[in-house]
C-alpha cells in the first residue's frame, strides 16, 4: 500500500479528511520550502502538494502564479524540487508528498529519469496538470511501476464516462476541481460540491480530495463534510506572498492558518 492510500485508508478509520496544503517550491526563497513543510505537518497536514515552478501555469489563478514568478527569479528547477522532497524526508518518511505541475519539465527530463529521481526523493504523487489520461500511457507506466501514484483532476463539468477513464488511470486520490476556472476564483457551491462528489462515488473507490475556492476554516470545514480531503492552495500562497520580505515568519504564518482547518474540520 502506497503512502497516499495508507494515509487515507487510516483517517477514514479516523472519521476524518485529509488536510492538503498546496504550496509552490521555492516561494519566496528555496530555503523557506523544508521547514515549511515540517511546521505544515505539524500543524495538521496529512498530505503536502508541492508546486513546481513553471513559467506558464495555465491552471492557476493570479496569487499562485506570484508565487512560480518568485520561485522562477532563484531558477528553481525539478531536480531542485525533487532535492527539497529528499531533504524533508530525512526527518518524515511518513506524511505523504505530491508533486503538482505541468508537464514541459518532465518531458524535458524525460519520463523514465523523473520517475525514478522522484522515486528516490520519496515523491509519493504526480498531478500533471495538463497531461489528459489519455495521453498519460507513458508517464502513467512509469510512475506506476516505481509505486508512485499518478493523480488526475475531475472538473464540475466533467461527464461520468470521462470520470470513468480518469478514475481508471489514476491511483490515491482523484482531485475534484470545485469551481470552473482558475485557483483562486469564486464561491464554493457546498450543495453543487456535495452532489458532485456522490456522482463520482458511484463511479470509483478511490479518495476524493477537493479543491479550488477553500479559502479559511469554514469554508474547508463544509467541504469536510463531503469530501476525503480539503486541498488549500491560494489562502496559503497569498499569505506567503504577503510575507515574501520576511521568510522566516512564513512557516509560523502558514502554521497557524492551517491549524485553524484543521481543528474546523475535526469539530464538524
Amino acid at each position: 500500500m502506497s503512502r497516499i492510500a495508507g494515509r487515507f485508508a487510516q483517517l477514514k478509520k479516523e472519521g476524518r479528511s485529509a488536510l492538503i496544503p498546496y504550496v509552490t517550491a521555492g516561494d519566496p526563497v528555496p530555503s523557506v520550502v523544508v521547514p515549511l513543510m515540517h511546521a505544515m505537518v505539524t500543524a495538521g497536514a496529512d498530505v503536502i502538494e508541492l508546486g513546481v515552478p513553471f513559467s506558464d501555469p495555465m491552471a492557476d489563478g493570479p496569487v499562485i502564479t506570484k508565487a512560480h514568478e518568485r520561485a522562477l527569479k532563484h531558477n528553481v528547477s525539478l531536480r531542485d524540487v525533487l532535492g527539497m522532497v529528499a531533504e524533508f524526508r530525512k526527518t518524515d518518511t511518513t506524511t505523504p508528498v505530491v508533486l503538482m505541475g505541468y508537464l514541459n519539465p518532465v518531458e524535458v527530463m524525460g519520463y523514465a529519469t523523473f520517475a525514478q529521481a522522484a522515486a528516490d526523493a520519496g515523491v509519493d504523487g504526480v498531478l500533471t496538470v495538463d497531461l489528459p489520461p489519455e495521453e498519460a500511457d507513458d508517464l502513467t507506466r512509469e510512475l506506476k511501476s516505481r509505486a508512485i501514484d499518478p493523480i488526475y483532476l475531475i472538473a464540475p463539468t466533467t461527464t461520468p464516462d470521462r470520470i470513468r477513464l480518469i478514475t481508471s488511470a489514476a491511483s490515491g486520490y482523484v482531485y475534484y476541481v470545485s469551481l470552473k476556472g482558475v485557483t483562486g476564483a469564486a464561491t464554493l457551491d457546498i450543495p453543487e460540491v456535495a452532489s458532485r462528489l456522490e456522482t463520482i462515488r458511484t463511479i470509483s473507490n478511490l479518495p476524493i480530495g477537493v479543491g479550488f475556492g477553500i479559502k479559511d476554516a469554514e469554508s474547508a470545514a463544509a467541504v469536510a463534510a463531503h469530501a476525503d480531503g480539503v486541498v488549500v492552495g491560494s489562502a496559503l500562497v497569498g499569505r506567503i506572498g504577503q510575507l515574501q520580505d520576511d521568510s522566516a515568519a512564513i512557516p509560523a504564518a502558514i502554521a497557524g492558518i492551517l491549524e485553524g482547518m484543521r481543528h474546523a474540520m475535526d469539530r464538524r
